[in-house]
Protein backbone atom coordinates (compact mmCIF):
# COMPACT_ATOMS: atom_id res chain seq x y z
CA UNK A 1 0.00 0.00 0.00
CA UNK A 2 1.00 3.62 -0.54
CA UNK A 3 1.91 5.10 2.82
CA UNK A 4 3.72 8.00 4.49
CA UNK A 5 4.53 7.91 8.20
CA UNK A 6 5.81 10.99 10.02
CA UNK A 7 7.83 10.90 13.22
CA UNK A 8 10.02 13.14 15.33
CA UNK A 9 7.46 15.57 16.66
CA UNK A 10 7.32 16.59 20.29
CA UNK A 11 7.60 19.51 22.67
CA UNK A 12 10.51 21.92 22.71
CA UNK A 13 11.25 25.34 24.12
CA UNK A 14 11.54 28.36 21.88
CA UNK A 15 14.97 28.56 20.31
CA UNK A 16 15.35 24.79 20.23
CA UNK A 17 15.52 22.33 17.35
CA UNK A 18 13.69 19.26 16.10
CA UNK A 19 14.08 16.95 13.13
CA UNK A 20 11.00 15.42 11.57
CA UNK A 21 11.17 12.28 9.43
CA UNK A 22 8.75 10.92 6.85
CA UNK A 23 9.13 7.29 5.83
CA UNK A 24 7.59 6.39 2.48
CA UNK A 25 6.52 2.99 1.18
CA UNK A 26 4.49 1.49 -1.64
CA UNK A 27 5.61 3.80 -4.45
CA UNK A 28 8.66 5.09 -6.30
CA UNK A 29 9.98 7.56 -3.75
CA UNK A 30 13.02 8.63 -5.78
CA UNK A 31 10.83 9.89 -8.63
CA UNK A 32 8.41 11.75 -6.38
CA UNK A 33 8.31 15.37 -5.25
CA UNK A 34 8.00 15.67 -1.47
CA UNK A 35 6.57 18.46 0.65
CA UNK A 36 5.90 19.41 4.24
CA UNK A 37 2.76 21.26 5.31
CA UNK A 38 1.56 22.39 8.70
CA UNK A 39 -1.71 23.41 10.26
CA UNK A 40 -2.14 25.22 13.56
CA UNK A 41 -5.51 25.51 15.33
CA UNK A 42 -7.63 28.13 13.59
CA UNK A 43 -5.15 28.52 10.72
CA UNK A 44 -5.12 27.46 7.10
CA UNK A 45 -2.97 24.57 6.02
CA UNK A 46 0.39 26.18 5.20
CA UNK A 47 3.12 25.01 2.83
CA UNK A 48 6.40 24.66 4.72
CA UNK A 49 8.82 23.22 2.18
CA UNK A 50 9.13 21.44 -1.15
CA UNK A 51 11.83 18.99 -2.17
CA UNK A 52 11.63 18.01 -5.84
CA UNK A 53 12.85 14.65 -7.05
CA UNK A 54 15.92 16.37 -8.57
CA UNK A 55 16.87 17.75 -5.15
CA UNK A 56 15.84 21.39 -5.57
CA UNK A 57 14.11 22.99 -2.60
CA UNK A 58 11.87 25.90 -1.75
CA UNK A 59 10.44 27.18 1.54
CA UNK A 60 7.57 29.16 2.87
CA UNK A 61 8.45 32.71 3.88
CA UNK A 62 7.74 32.09 7.56
CA UNK A 63 10.42 29.37 7.84
CA UNK A 64 13.13 30.53 5.43
CA UNK A 65 16.54 30.54 7.05
CA UNK A 66 15.38 28.34 9.94
CA UNK A 67 14.12 25.09 8.37
CA UNK A 68 15.93 22.75 6.00
CA UNK A 69 14.47 19.82 4.09
CA UNK A 70 16.49 16.91 2.72
CA UNK A 71 15.90 13.43 1.39
CA UNK A 72 17.63 10.07 1.52
CA UNK A 73 16.46 8.02 -1.44
CA UNK A 74 18.26 4.92 -0.15
CA UNK A 75 15.99 5.04 2.91
CA UNK A 76 12.85 6.36 1.15
CA UNK A 77 12.81 9.12 3.74
CA UNK A 78 12.43 12.88 3.67
CA UNK A 79 13.46 15.09 6.60
CA UNK A 80 12.60 18.50 7.95
CA UNK A 81 15.26 19.95 10.26
CA UNK A 82 13.88 22.85 12.26
CA UNK A 83 16.12 25.32 14.06
CA UNK A 84 15.40 28.46 16.09
CA UNK A 85 11.87 27.30 16.76
CA UNK A 86 9.25 29.86 17.70
CA UNK A 87 5.94 29.43 19.48
CA UNK A 88 4.16 30.22 16.21
CA UNK A 89 5.72 27.08 14.70
CA UNK A 90 3.38 25.03 16.90
CA UNK A 91 1.25 22.93 14.54
CA UNK A 92 0.55 19.50 13.17
CA UNK A 93 3.12 18.82 10.48
CA UNK A 94 2.19 16.68 7.48
CA UNK A 95 4.35 15.00 4.88
CA UNK A 96 2.97 14.81 1.33
CA UNK A 97 4.11 13.16 -1.89
CA UNK A 98 3.30 14.02 -5.48
CA UNK A 99 3.66 10.68 -7.24
CA UNK A 100 2.85 11.85 -10.75
CA UNK A 101 -0.34 11.65 -12.76
CA UNK A 102 -1.93 14.03 -10.27
CA UNK A 103 -1.78 11.44 -7.48
CA UNK A 104 -1.03 12.79 -4.00
CA UNK A 105 -0.45 10.96 -0.73
CA UNK A 106 -0.56 12.46 2.77
CA UNK A 107 0.73 11.16 6.07
CA UNK A 108 -1.16 11.21 9.35
CA UNK A 109 0.81 14.11 10.78
CA UNK A 110 3.06 14.65 13.78
CA UNK A 111 2.53 17.28 16.46
CA UNK A 112 5.13 19.96 17.18
CA UNK A 113 4.62 22.18 20.20
CA UNK A 114 6.97 25.04 20.93
CA UNK A 115 6.64 26.65 24.34
CA UNK A 116 7.66 30.27 24.87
Amino acid sequence: EVQLVESGGGSVQAGGSLRLSCQASGFNFADSDMAWYRQAPGNECELVSIMLSDGTTSYGDSVKGRFTTSRDNAKDTVYLHMDSLKSEDTAVYYCAARRGLGLDTWGQGTVVRVSP
